[in-house]
Parts: structure tokens; sequence; C-alpha cells
């Protein structure tokens, strides 16, 4: 079976073709600029690399073009669209219709339903997967929800403390979300150390973080709440934020609700504490040269990852690991060593020479010999994630029929 997962952006559509039998890659490629006069577009496969600029209208016609290029006579690794099985998509949030999903129109309406609660994405995907629906009524398309390994987290770890009915009427609960990140993480260092009853705090630290308790790969808590916009700061989302602030700020700035909401959610974070940069890698450069705001920002960043970590820690009993993975995770040596300073009395002992010397995209262990828990370093893959769930999706439908 071969599965196509998508992940898609407001002006641009990435993907990866998947053949299950042996989860192997057989093809990547993109195409930025939708909408636009000239689109960039490429493709991989099997080493070759083919690059074109073209109009591409919409995530339909993006879709039309990578399904050619897969099926092209010279270069492509299909012989027809009719062997894509599925197009999977690491979709964000629809309330109560978590899991992974075949793509139907209530899950849809849902998802334009909840588009305040994840406005970057929510939007942009209801809008291509009706699209694609319409374009290709024969594949099927499977909506791998952001939430559904969360879907484990107890209500004492879900629940607000907010009259009870909202939570049960409107929805409003402590969701979760980088869910296909933290599966992956979960299910590999499962794999690593050869256990399947493991204690695990998985950090997704990236443009959009969060960290995740785990035991025997069943999430327990995750830092992200109601919306992708909560828990640790972001690039340049706010993070955990007092909503008893807003009414001064509506006061005292003169700007409406909706204003100060998408300052929220696009000039805090590491962006709003630094006022240079929301890239940790912009700040380690400006805080080695002195940028006061800067190296708060990072300060901030780590500070607030010790919190959820401590806190992670009592829920689990302690930890047999801690993974470390996304963009900052697998490359900041920094950061990691702040996370993980001054933590002996909870066993966890990080090796810095180690630590410091990580090729780029390897895993690796950086604890030291005597620390109780171990320190890892994953590259994370959600695709693989989505492109299992699809399959499984899939499936399920045929045997229902």
């Amino acid at each position: 079976m071969k599965v196509l997962v998508a992940n898609l952006g407001s002006t641009s559509f990435k993907y990866r073709l998947f053949d299950m039998s042996d989860e192997s890659q057989l093809a990547r490629g993109g195409i930025d600029r939708i909408g636009q006069p000239a689109s960039a577009c490429f493709v991989e496969i099997g080493g070759r690399r083919e690059e074109t600029t073209l109009p591409v209208g919409d995530h339909a016609a993006a879709v039309r073009m990578c399904l050619d290029q897969l099926t092209h006579p010279e270069y492509g690794c299909l012989k027809s669209v009719s062997e894509v099985a599925a197009i999977g998509f690491k979709a964000v949030f629809a309330g109560n219709l978590s899991g992974v999903r075949i793509v139907t129109d209530e899950l849809l309406a849902k998802m334009e339903d909840f588009s305040d609660i994840a406005p970057a994405h929510n939007p942009m995907y209801a809008k291509a997967m009706r699209q694609l629906r319409s374009a290709f009524p024969e594949i099927p398309l499977v909506a791998a929800l952001e939430t559904a390994f969360h879907d484990t987290i107890p209500p004492e770890n879900r629940l607000y403390a907010i009259p009870y009915e909202w939570s049960e009427e409107y929805e409003i609960k402590r969701w979760g979300f980088h869910g296909a990140s933290h599966r992956y993480l979960n299910t590999r260092i499962a794999q690593v150390m050869k256990r399947d009853d493991l204690r695990v705090v998985t950090c997704h630290l990236g443009g959009s973080n969060s960290l995740c308790a785990a035991r025997g790969g069943k999430s327990l808590a995750n830092s992200l709440g109601m919306s992708p916009q909560t828990g640790l700061p972001h690039n340049n989302r706010v993070g955990d934020f007092d909503p008893f602030a807003l009414p001064i700020l509506l006061r005292k700035t003169g700007k409406s609700l909706e204003v100060l909401l998408e300052e929220l959610s696009s000039k805090g974070g590491l962006l709003g504490v630094s006022g240079l940069s929301g890239d940790a890698r912009d700040l380690e450069d400006a805080a080695a040269k002195g940028h006061a705001r800067a190296k708060l920002a990072l300060d901030v960043f780590i500070a607030s990852i010790r919190q959820y970590l401590g806190g992670y820690l009592t829920i689990l009993g302690g930890a047999d690991a801690i993974v470390f993975s996304g963009g900052i995770g697998e490359n900041s040596s920094l950061i990691r060593s702040g996370v993980c300073r001054d933590m002996s009395w909870a066993g966890i002992k990080l090796d810095e020479a180690k630590n410091g010397s990580i090729a780029r995209g390897s895993e690796a262990k950086i604890s030291t010999d005597s620390s109780k828990t171990q320190i890892w370093v994953l590259p994370t893959n959600e695709e693989i994630v989505v492109a299992r769930q699809s399959v499984e999706a899939v499936n399920k439908t045929k045997g229902e029929h």
C-alpha cells in the first residue's frame, strides 16, 4: 500500500510518498507560493531532483501536479494514480472528533467551527481537503488529528477548573497537540531502550513547543492546552498567559480583542521577549554577543521547560528517559544543557561532552553513565506516523464494508 502524506501551509504543499510494505520513502516534494504567478516546485525520487517554476492556482492543483510528478514516464515511481491508497494529513483540531478519521463533511464542518483555536491551520486544511475531495473522489483522505495521541490523558490532567458544563457543552479542555511527534518519540525510545513500560518526558522543541508525559507509550499530560497557542513560549506565540490581563490591555491600548489575540499569536513568545527574533539560533548568536533581551528570552524559555518537566516528573513518579526533538531540541546544546542543569537530585545527569558533539540528524544518548534517567536526542518523524495511521483508517473502512 502506498500512502501520500501531505503537509499544508497557507501557500505551500509538501509531501512524502511511502511504500507501507516496508515503510520506505519513495519520494518527497513540495510547491511554494501557491496562488501566485510563479510557484516553485520540486520533487526528489530515487536520488534525482527535478525543479520547475510555474503558476499553481490552489492546493488541488498542487496535488494534481504532485501526482503528475510521481507518475512521470521518465522519473516517476508510480505507474498510475490508482496506486495511491490514501492521502494522509497531520490535521490539527476538531474538538471531540479526535483520533484518526476518514475526511467527511461532518469533520470538515467541525474543523471550520473551531477555526478560532487553530487559525493558522484549520481554515486552510479544511479548504484544501474540500478541494481535494472534489478533485480526487477516488482517493480516501485521512485526517490524523494532532490531539489523537492525547486521548488517553486522564480527566484530572485534562480539565480546567471552569464551570463543568463548559467542558461538556463547549469542549473547553486541555486537548494537547503535537500528537504525531510525541507518538513517534515514545515508540522510538521504547525500541531503543528495549522496554514497553517506560516513563518518558518527550520535549518537542522547535517553531512551536510542547512537553508530554507518557507511561508505557500512553500520554498522561501535554503542555499544550485548549489551543496550540498555550503551554511553553513558542517562536512568536505567547504560551501560557493570564486571560484576566486582557481587560487591562483592552483599556490601555484601545485595541480590539481580535487585534490583541492576533498580537499574542504573532508578536509574543521568543520574539516578543527578545524584540529581535523568534528563532532560537538568532537568539543564541545575539546572546553570545551580549544582547540582554535575547538572553532573557532564552532564559524564560528554559525556565518554562523546566517547570513543566518538574511537574511531569511528579506525574510519572520519575522518568526512565527524557527525549529532546524538533529543530531546537535536536540542534541546541545550550537549551538542552539549560533544561538539565542541576537536576542530579532527580537522577538526571547530562554529559556535557556528549551534548556538545552530536552530529546533526543523528540519534544519541547524552546522559552520563551514572544518570538514573537516560537523556536522548531523537529526530522525530511525524510523517511516518501519519502514514501508519492512514493505513489503519483505510483498512478499518474496508473492513466495515
